[in-house]
């Protein structure tokens, strides 16, 4: 009877025991199934905490060294225009000759020769506007090429006439009631001369008023007191008259002289009657 009650005790614990396995098999698994085919899912390794035994790098610090500085390159100043005088040539001598030409000064030709002609317009100019005679353009002419004083005519008459300007020495062509040309001029020194007929002293003086031309020589005039090309005489033994010498100063007798080119240009537009105005200003 021991033996079959130990056989019954044994059976009955391993009942148990299958009872207790299949119990944790269901409580790992779940009611869920694993699908056909699908691996089990790895599980991920812990990173490794193994120091680094080598020496660790140090970073360098920054240079401190500035980058070479470029300093900026200064424009060279613009080269100031050359002074123009006679016996030059250029681009800028026509230039020039185009501005006198367009306010009325005797230019014969815009050709970028600065001739004789173009020398005396440049006076003419400087004369009035009050620079120096010298006969050059330089910095004070050129700036007032720019920004030029005009001469108004003293008469009001719209005919053609001559104004003489003995304070600015310079003589008007007046028409229509405006300036259209501008000559230089020399008259009446101030100075006194002895006369070669009476041999008395006589003050050298341009006579002022309101004339006309009363005759014309057209040629070569030798005078007591010198040479007259074409005058165009207007009171007495006065006269408008080309001349080889006209100084850019007072220098004459009493007779207003122009230049061989102005006289040419100007004689055949002088009637007798022409009015010839006389005048300071």
């Amino acid at each position: 009877m021991l033996g079959g009650a130990s056989r019954v005790r044994a059976r009955a614990g391993l009942v148990a025991a299958l009872a207790a396995a299949v119990v944790g098999l269901a409580a790992c698994g779940g009611d869920a199934k694993p699908s056909a085919g699908r691996a089990a899912p790895t599980t991920s390794l812990a990173p490794s905490t193994t120091a680094t035994t080598g020496t660790p790098s140090t970073t360098a610090p920054p240079s401190t060294t500035a980058p070479p500085t470029t300093r900026p390159v200064k424009p060279k100043p613009a080269k100031p225009p050359r002074i123009l005088r006679a016996g030059m040539e250029g681009a800028d001598v026509a230039k020039m000759q185009r501005r006198l030409a367009s306010l009325g000064y005797e230019v014969t030709a815009a050709d970028g020769h600065f001739g004789q002609a173009t020398r005396h317009a440049v006076v003419a100019f400087q004369k009035v506007n009050g620079l120096g005679r010298d006969g050059a353009v330089g910095p004070r002419t050129r700036k007032a090429l720019e920004r030029p004083k005009t001469p108004r005519p003293r008469s009001a008459s719209r005919a053609m006439h001559l104004e003489v300007d003995l304070t600015r020495q310079v003589v008007l062509v007046v028409k229509g009631g405006k300036v259209t040309e501008i000559l230089d001029s020399s008259t009446a020194s101030g100075q006194p001369y002895v006369s070669p007929k009476s041999k008395e002293v006589r003050i050298a003086r341009t006579p002022v008023g309101s004339f006309r031309v009363q005759r014309k020589i057209n040629g070569w005039r030798k005078s007591d007191l010198g040479l007259l090309w074409r005058p165009a005489y207007f009171t007495g033994g006065y006269a408008v008259h080309g001349s080889l010498s006209v100084p850019p100063f007072p220098a004459s007798h009493g007779c207003v002289r122009l230049t061989m080119a102005s006289m040419n240009r100007l004689y055949d537009r002088l009637p007798v009657g022409t009015p010839v105005l006389v005048y300071r200003t």
